[in-house]
């Protein structure tokens, strides 16, 4: 699975620019009786951007492997997934502007309702909006302290929050606390080594504190998951030889870009915002990363009309973004999938499309699962994409004689 991507640096050569969209849970999968999301969405513009070049399907980290959006981004960024996964905390917290320490332990929380017997109701408080959130965030700053380690909560958007743990022999290698299910209760901490058991006396005590200070309002409860504690990560260009920026309006995304070198602009709050930003910097960078995050949200929900309605929406803006990159070559395609009817992510491929430079033209005409099944590009890694689009750009030299 894992792709060597330093044997490309003695070929890197300057090129043309580059645009990659990234449809946050993009993919699903057509059934009996109707086909996928994207199938069934009203997509002329991604029909005729497939149309003017190749399509395919790609795994983020192999064969069935349902993956969350960082190993799913760090592939589409040219990393191996195994071998350079963070968790989810690590990104968020770098994705609001948190001053990460060596030592320090970051996880993201949801913001949850309970039931009277402590088992879970809503994984999400109703996707609580920001201006609602932001006041328990407070609450929780005000009543929440251990005497052993600093806790620090940050808001990232709706019912996430990013908590920082900073002390002496704390260890990220915790399982996740959040069941990931309504109808059961939220888990302890469990160490996955012996030295973190320390951190998860730690979280236990964390977890009963912040239950406590919210014992008197609904959300009640935060759910934890993706513990980690900064690495260093190889940098983007140093590997590519290209300048690259992030347009993301939601903080983990940026996380993960910035960690590997991006230059984060923004932050954006609507796509029309991302639209300008890259036309305002269309000149400053090689490789612009556009994320688009609204048909994972609806996934998550399970509101299929809602994805197919973000898929359309998007669609409109296609037009005014590739004017705005002006890109020799573009790439759409997802993190991950996130059919509606799994209530999150899956294992599905993820269609793809590559146009531009000297990727070609297949036989495909419209954008969606079945379709791009039958493109040039194949099933392939995720981590094949970055290779590929720098490829069509002309951004590599011949190898050997």
């Amino acid at each position: 699975m894992g792709l060597d991507f330093d044997r490309y640096t003695p070929l890197l050569q300057d090129g043309g620019r580059m645009l990659l969209l990234v449809v946050d849970g993009l993919g699903g999968f057509p059934e009996a009786d109707r086909g996928s999301e994207l199938e069934d969405a009203h997509t002329p513009n991604l029909d005729a951007l497939a149309a003017s070049g190749i399509t395919g399907l790609t795994e983020p980290a192999g064969p069935g492997i349902t993956v969350g959006s960082g190993p799913g981004h760090l592939a589409l960024f040219g990393f191996d997934p195994w071998r350079y996964d963070l968790g989810r905390g690590v990104l968020s917290a770098v994705g609001v502007s948190f001053d990460m320490k060596p030592g320090d332990v970051a996880t993201r929380g949801n913001l949850a309702f309970l039931d009277d017997d402590g088992n879970i109701t809503d994984r999400r408080a109703g996707r609580i909006p920001d201006e609602q959130a932001r006041p328990v965030v407070e609450k929780l700053r005000e009543r929440v302290a251990l005497d052993d380690v600093e806790v620090f909560f940050e808001p990232e958007s709706e019912h996430r929050v990013v908590v920082i743990l900073r002390g002496e022999g704390l260890d990220g290698r915790i399982d996740d606390m959040d069941p990931q299910e309504v109808g059961v209760p939220p888990l302890p901490a469990k160490p996955q080594d012996p030295a973190a058991q320390h951190t998860a006396d730690v979280l236990d005590r964390l977890d009963a504190a912040i239950r406590e200070a919210l014992h008197d309002q609904t959300p009640d409860a935060l759910l934890m998951r993706g513990f980690d504690s900064l690495r260093d990560m190889p940098d983007f260009t140093d590997r590519t030889g290209m300048r690259a920026c992030a347009i993301a309006s939601y903080p983990m995304y940026r996380g993960v870009a910035q960690l590997i070198g991006f230059d984060v602009l923004g932050p954006p709050t609507t796509m029309r915002e991302q639209i300008d930003l890259v036309a305002q910097h269309r000149e400053d960078y090689d490789y612009h990363f556009v994320h688009f995050k609204y048909a994972d949200a609806a996934g998550h929900d399970g509101n299929r009309e809602a994805k197919v309605e973000a898929l359309e929406n998007l669609d409109a803006d296609i037009p005014a973004l590739l004017e705005a990159a002006e890109a020799n070559v573009v790439a759409v395609t997802g993190d991950h999938a996130s059919p509606a009817s799994a209530f999150g992510h899956s294992w599905h491929p993820v269609p793809t499309l590559l146009a531009g430079g000297s990727a070609g033209v297949d036989d495909v005409t419209t954008f969606g699962e079945r379709a791009c099944a039958g493109g040039l590009f194949g099933l392939r890694p995720t981590q094949h994409l970055l290779p590929l689009m720098m490829a069509a750009a002309g951004r590599f030299a011949k190898y050997g004689a």
